[in-house]
């Protein structure tokens, strides 16, 4: 739809007492059913294109309580929320987490949440998988940009690719489905996707190759970075049978079924073709920052109204009022001229 899309009317003041269970519609007819949440902005890894090496974490007093997460996301399931997915930082890094999954679990119970899922860098995952599939998570997004170990170390810079792949091991094994998340990058793994794509289909997983998008400074030039994926697409198709497929996960990649492995292969394009026109997501922080955008700063203050009252009227009312404000879309740009397109890193934003 265009700029000139009929505006939706927000409702704002709920009736006193009453919660507000209206299904969230934002100013271009778009049907927000897609909560991405980062419990927290700490991280084992120090990816070189999430965040710098010498990052400085948020203060824990700032960072809501499980509790008050859970508050968050059931007052979005409430308003429409279908799909749920956790995110960080590492979200296996913050203590007692299982309790919080366990809780956000007994929606699916009830029908409330179609899927609750997770995107993690797998290091945890061999303490965690068993329990993740009990509290009723099916399937997850695990970040791996290399095969090489080398390379794997210098891309996360603490990271041990020997420790991911038990991880992947635990989940496979747990009975989780499990897709990779590639970020595609210039001088780290240009090289490597034909080696993906088998690895891929020799375990059963799924993957996504993702543009670096310009969020946060992180101590490097990103157009050093810098890998268009229209270019990698054309490459592989020299090689791999690629056939276009409607397959839908709610969010933004676009999906090809390869013939000689049988799985997927997802393309993530924030910057040569962006997926604004669906968007049906939103993100929460651990501070209980709402953005609309990933590539906009407009955000909305969820935790002032959380906290103000027991009911959630007041919650409501913020989260009416900053749907009624989620933008068109991002405009990110990538070049030696321009700083990054938000200042905020993506362990801050939910991934």
């Amino acid at each position: 739809m265009d700029g000139n899309a009929s505006q939706t009317t927000v409702e704002t003041t709920p009736a006193p007492g009453a919660k507000n269970d209206a299904p969230m519609i934002d100013p271009f007819g778009r049907h927000v059913s897609y909560l991405r949440v980062s419990v927290t902005d700490r991280c084992d890894f120090r990816c070189v294109y999430c965040m710098a090496e010498d990052m400085t974490f948020l203060p824990k007093k700032d960072v809501l309580s499980l509790e008050e997460l859970e508050r968050l996301c059931s007052a979005f399931i409430r308003k429409g929320v279908r799909k749920l997915r956790l995110t960080g930082g590492e979200p296996l890094v913050r203590r007692n987490i299982m309790s919080l999954i366990n809780n956000l679990g007994k929606h699916i119970e009830t029908g409330a949440l179609d899927e609750l899922t997770l995107t993690t860098n797998g290091s945890q995952l061999p303490r965690y998988a068993d329990d993740l599939v009990n509290a009723g998570v099916r399937r997850i997004n695990v970040s791996v940009d290399t095969l090489d170990p080398q390379k794997f170390r210098e891309a996360t810079r603490w990271g041990d690719l020997e420790k991911v792949m038990a991880g992947l091991a635990a989940a496979k094994k747990a009975g989780l489905e499990v897709k990779i998340n590639a970020v595609a990058l210039k001088h780290l793994n240009a090289h490597e996707f034909d080696d993906m794509i088998r690895w891929c289909g020799e375990n059963g997983f799924d993957l996504t190759l993702i543009e670096t998008m310009p969020l946060g400074d992180i101590g490097e030039d990103r157009v050093d970075q810098y890998l268009p994926l229209s270019k990698v697409r054309r490459d592989l198709e020299k090689r791999w049978t690629l056939s276009d497929i409607p397959y839908k996960t709610g969010g933004p990649a676009r999906y090809t079924e390869i013939a000689e492995t049988g799985k997927r292969l997802g393309f993530i394009t924030p910057l040569t073709h962006n997926f604004c026109e669906s968007c049906n997501r939103v993100r929460l922080t651990c501070t209980g920052t709402l953005y609309m955008c990933l590539g906009q700063e407009d955000a909305a203050d969820l935790r002032k109204p959380l906290r103000a009252s027991d009911d959630d009227n007041l919650l409501d009312a913020a989260i009416d009022e900053a749907i009624g404000r989620k933008p068109k879309g991002h405009d990110f740009v990538i070049d030696r001229d321009s700083a990054p397109a938000v200042g905020r890193h993506m362990s801050m934003t939910g991934g």
